[in-house]
């Protein structure tokens, strides 16, 4: 893979691309509204980098139309990101697809839990700075977290069933409890978000299979439900969650299959309906069937269960 800090001559650098995918992503996991501001210092401390590659990244978004500028200095966000399809205004960053490989890897115990810097750079056959970087987003994630030295450690997994089923034991509590709480409130502009998201996926779900794409709509599903409790401690608990299962179940959600893509995308519609329409019992029960069931499968053996 050929990596370098620069970049190109000619277009956006790799640098750029990768950190206009992750503004994206910020803007997304933020829930930041159209006509938010964006700030450059901030982005540039949250990625760990200087202004000049986050200027970079801000230049293309503004030419893709995800952003423009505001009328006296600095740039707002100019249109709905969460059903965004990013393959269609950004090209295929190799930072990211290191990022995933990374990934798949931790989550087959191809890479080892704790590793070096110095380790990763033959691995890889990319530069430290590269490198470095990785591990930061690993870090920013809560997946992974400097050791004293030069080490960093990959955050455990949930590998093996039993830490498995204790996940889906834990997720079921805390999601169903949420439903149940006294303040719960479900935010209109959210939950079209969702449906949003969902309806494009199940509008052709052959070409979400193989991409990261249905894990960001699930994750985004999960925790904005559990978000509506009102509750900050419940919503950090799923995103908790939803990153150990980034480490562990990325490889399969590379693999689903169109169809189970297709059936997770109705069942979570199915409790968004209920949870709209104020049926809080019967989307408690929905949503108590749909992990029960992806727990089981994926006991079984079944990498295409994933909910």
């Amino acid at each position: 893979m050929d990596l370098s800090e620069t970049g190109q001559v000619d277009g956006p650098s790799t640098l750029q691309l990768d950190l206009a995918r992750r503004i994206i992503d910020r803007i997304r996991d933020a829930d930041l509204r159209v006509g938010t501001r964006i700030s450059a210092p901030e982005l540039a401390r949250l990625f760990g980098v200087s202004r000049s590659p986050i200027t970079g990244a801000l230049d293309l978004l503004v030419e893709k139309g995800v952003l423009q500028p505001m009328e006296k200095r600095g740039l707002r966000v100019a249109r709905d990101v969460s059903t965004l399809d990013l393959g269609e205004i950004l090209p295929n960053s190799p930072i990211e697809e290191l990022y995933r490989q990374m990934l798949r890897e931790r989550a087959q115990n191809e890479l080892p839990q704790e590793v070096s810097e110095a380790e990763l750079i033959p691995r890889y056959g990319v530069s430290r700075g590269i490198v470095r970087k990785l591990l930061m987003r690993f870090a920013a994630e809560g997946l992974a977290q400097r050791l004293p030295g030069h080490g960093w450690r990959f955050v455990d997994t949930l590998d093996g069933d039993e830490a498995y089923r204790e996940s889906y034991e834990f997720r079921a509590i805390v999601e169903c409890s949420a439903l149940r709480t006294p303040n719960f409130n479900v935010d209109a502009e959210i939950a079209a978000q969702i449906r949003r998201a969902h309806k494009r996926i199940l509008s052709d779900p052959a070409s979400r299979s193989g991409s990261d794409e249905w894990f960001r709509v699930n994750a985004f599903f999960h925790e904005n439900l559990a978000g509506f409790s009102g509750n900050r401690f419940l919503t950090d608990a799923i995103r908790h969650q939803n990153n150990l299962r980034r480490m562990q179940e990325s490889a399969a959600f590379f693999e689903l299959p169109a169809e189970r893509i297709e059936q997770c995308c109705r069942e979570h519609l199915a409790i968004l309906d209920a949870v709209e329409s104020g049926d809080l019992e019967w989307a408690e029960a929905l949503l108590r069937q749909h992990l029960k069931q992806a727990s089981e499968y994926g006991l079984g053996g079944k990498a295409n269960a994933r909910a």
